[in-house]
């Protein structure tokens, strides 16, 4: 895939994209899940399931794996972990 055909995605569409990279991760090696809720502005809102739900790292895995590789690319955007 060249430059021109990453650019005409959306910025939602390219974030929905590393999200669905990162859970595939978080699935395989960790059985947890990041689920997409929507994007408001400069708000990401994902859902954590499977194994991340009450495991005592889920703080580091929002804030460090979901939040940080997407502020790698969209360094103007914020991520929250909701129900």
């Amino acid at each position: 895939m060249n430059s021109n055909q990453v650019s005409q995605f959306s910025k939602e569409e390219k974030i929905a994209g590393l999200i669905d990279q990162i859970s595939a991760y978080i699935e395989q090696f960790h059985r947890g899940s990041v689920e997409l809720v929507a994007i408001e502005g400069n708000l990401v809102k994902v859902r954590l399931g499977g194994a991340c739900e009450g495991c005592a790292l889920l703080p580091a895995t929002l804030q460090g794996w979901v939040a940080g590789t997407i502020r790698q690319f969209f360094p103007e955007m914020f991520v929250e972990s909701v129900e």
